[in-house]
């Protein structure tokens, strides 16, 4: 037996719950992972409640991210005992995810765990850091380096926006964060920002083309946000794009692309192959500081992840959420 959160819809409501699972009810897969820790993302906060619809089977253990050591394994590819890790390939979603003790995956679908990080630290990091390395990797892909001008980062308070301030200020580049939380202003400078806008700015529609500012942004936003961060864009500027809080639409119009030759580049974490994956893995052991990681990381136990899923929807997280799934 092991204990999950557990998702259900038959002729009761949606609901989640923590349950106690026999291993049996385990979905296909040539690997068992001993779940050490987890976290809660922001679509994990979105299947516990229902608020959007994440979960694609019931029941579901959500999840989208996890690391562990490898419990039973009908792949050659992994013994018993190995460090892994698993982000994104639909887990949690339509496949049971981490949020649990034991989860039974597909072999291909981990890597192993960075020798210079632990268990814990990789969840820190977890789908949101691993996300904004893409989104960091992206932007240096399309040649913005630490000369090239100002980045923003909007969402800077949450897991991703958080993790790419810390990294892109460890990197050399000036960092700019949007926040609607005036109140983390001093942990954002903490990490990295050197300076703090108030995301208003760039929430409402603005025009075409604005101002001519940023060299480079991270953007899990959205919405208006996206459309007013490509406005203001420097000439070739690049955007890297992974979220979308504010809303899935993109009421924009093509000047920033045709008349300043702006790049946008969609980032995705899910399907992201698997060298880019290890390349990401292997860039965030040496790029991110552990003792800012340590200062951006919230710790629960299993038991306390239903009731945190709401508060994080409501845009009341800093940072990351781990969780230690032995509690």
């Amino acid at each position: 037996m092991f204990k999950a959160v557990l998702i259900e819809r038959d002729e009761r409501p949606y609901r989640a719950t923590l349950a106690a699972l026999d291993e049996a009810r385990l979905p296909a897969g040539d690997v068992v992972v001993r779940v050490d820790y987890s976290t809660l993302n922001y679509k994990d906060a979105l299947a516990i409640t229902g608020k959007a619809p994440v979960v694609r089977q019931f029941p579901m253990v959500p999840g989208i991210d996890f690391a562990g050591a490898v419990e039973a394994s009908d792949n050659s590819a992994y013994r018993v005992g190995d460090r892994v890790l698993l982000n994104g390939w639909g887990v949690g979603e339509h496949h049971w995810g981490g949020l649990a003790q034991l989860a039974r995956v597909k072999a291909e679908w981990l890597i192993p765990l960075p020798p210079e990080l632990t268990a814990r630290q990789s969840m820190s990091i977890g789908t949101a850091g691993y996300t904004a390395m893409l989104c960091v990797m992206a932007l240096e892909r399309h040649g913005v380096a630490p000369g090239s001008g100002e980045i923003l980062v909007t969402g800077a308070a949450g897991g991703v926006g958080s993790i790419a301030v810390a990294v892109l200020s460890k990197l050399g580049f000036r960092v700019v964060a949007a926040t609607g939380r005036p109140a983390e202003t001093e942990f954002l400078k903490r990490l990295g920002a050197v300076e703090v806008l108030d995301r208003a700015l760039f929430a409402s529609p603005g025009k075409p083309l604005g101002r001519e500012r940023w060299a480079g942004a991270v953007d899990v936003v959205g919405s208006h946000t996206l459309v007013n961060v490509c406005a203001s864009m420097r000439y070739r500027g690049v955007v890297a794009a992974c979220g979308l809080a504010g809303g899935l639409d993109f009421p924009a119009t093509v000047a920033p692309f045709i008349l300043r030759g702006v790049t946008l580049a969609g980032v995705d974490s899910v399907m992201c192959p698997r060298s880019d994956r290890l390349e990401a893995w292997r860039r965030l052991s040496e790029d991110l500081s552990i003792d800012k990681l340590d200062a951006l990381t919230e710790e629960i136990g299993l038991t306390q992840a239903i009731d945190r899923a709401a508060g994080l929807l409501e845009g009341r997280i800093r940072g990351r959420i781990v969780v230690d799934t032995r509690r």
